[in-house]
C-alpha cells in the first residue's frame, strides 16, 4: 500500500496590525538578530503599541516563530506537492537526484524574487536562524518541518543507495549552504547584472546551471574507507 503522503496545512490569513509587527520584526532580526532585537524596537517600527505585539504574538519568541513561519510554510508546502507530483509520475521507480533537488530547491528560488513574501532578505534572516545560538530556534526549525526533511531524505536515500546514512547527512548538509549562499548572498546581484534579462528573471536558468555542481557532489563515489565502513 502507498505511504500516505504528508499534508502541510495552509496557514490562516491575518489582520493588518499583525503584519505589520511582522514585517517589522522581519526586517529587524534580519538586522540584528533574534537577542539584539526588543520588543519595543519592533512595535516603534510597526507604530503599533507594545500591548498589541503580546496580544497577538505573546512574546518575542512566538513572534520570531510567526516570522518564520509566515513564509517557510507556504514555500514547503509546495515543496511537498512537488515532490509528490513526481513520485507520482515516477510510480516505483526513485526519482534522480536533480528531479529532487528541482523539486526542493525551485520554490526557494521563487521565493528569493519576491518581495512580497520577503525575497533575499528572509532567506538571510533564515540563515542567521539555522546559526543562532538560542536552541529554541534549532528546536522550533527541527520540530517544525521535520515531516517534510523527512520525506526528501527518504527520496535521496532511494536515489543514492550506495551512501551510508551519515554521509548522505554530509552531503545534504554541504548541499543547503551552497543553496542558501546563493540564494542568498550579495554577490548574486552582480551575477545577474551580467546576465541578458531574460536568464537573469529566469528562475529554472539558475536551476540548471547549480544542479549539475550539486548532482556531481552528492552522486561522487566513496573512496574513504572509513565512510564505507560505516554501511557494514
Amino acid at each position: 500500500m502507498a505511504e500516505e503522503p504528508n499534508r502541510m496545512i495552509a496557514p490562516s490569513p491575518i489582520g493588518e496590525t499583525q503584519n505589520r509587527l511582522l514585517d517589522a520584526a522581519e526586517e529587524l532580526f534580519m538586522e540584528h538578530g533574534f537577542e539584539a532585537t526588543t520588543l519595543r524596537q519592533i512595535t516603534a517600527a510597526a507604530r503599533v503599541n507594545l500591548a498589541s505585539a503580546n496580544y497577538h504574538f505573546g512574546g518575542k519568541e512566538a513572534l520570531f516563530q510567526a516570522v518564520l513561519t509566515r513564509r517557510l510554510d507556504p514555500m514547503n508546502i509546495e515543496r511537498v506537492r512537488l515532490l509528490d507530483e513526481l513520485e507520482t509520475n515516477a510510480g516505483a521507480r526513485p526519482l534522480s537526484v536533480e528531479q529532487i533537488l528541482w523539486a526542493m530547491f525551485l520554490p526557494a528560488m521563487q521565493l528569493s524574487r519576491d518581495r512580497a513574501r520577503g525575497g533575499k532578505n528572509f532567506l538571510r534572516l533564515l540563515g542567521r536562524a539555522y546559526v543562532d545560538p538560542a536552541p529554541f530556534i534549532r528546536n522550533f526549525l527541527k520540530e517544525q518541518y521535520a515531516d517534510m526533511v523527512t520525506r526528501y531524505k527518504k527520496a535521496f536515500s532511494a536515489a543514492l543507495p550506495h551512501l551510508p546514512k551519515q554521509e548522505l547527512s554530509w552531503r545534504l548538509h554541504f548541499t543547503l549552504g551552497a543553496v542558501a549562499y546563493t540564494l542568498a548572498g550579495t554577490d548574486l546581484v552582480q551575477v545577474v547584472s551580467s546576465l541578458s534579462p531574460q536568464d537573469a528573471d529566469n528562475d529554472e536558468m539558475f536551476l540548471r546551471r547549480l544542479l549539475p555542481f550539486l548532482v556531481a557532489g552528492l552522486e561522487s563515489p566513496l573512496k574513504d574507507p572509513s565512510v564505507v565502513k560505516e554501511a557494514t
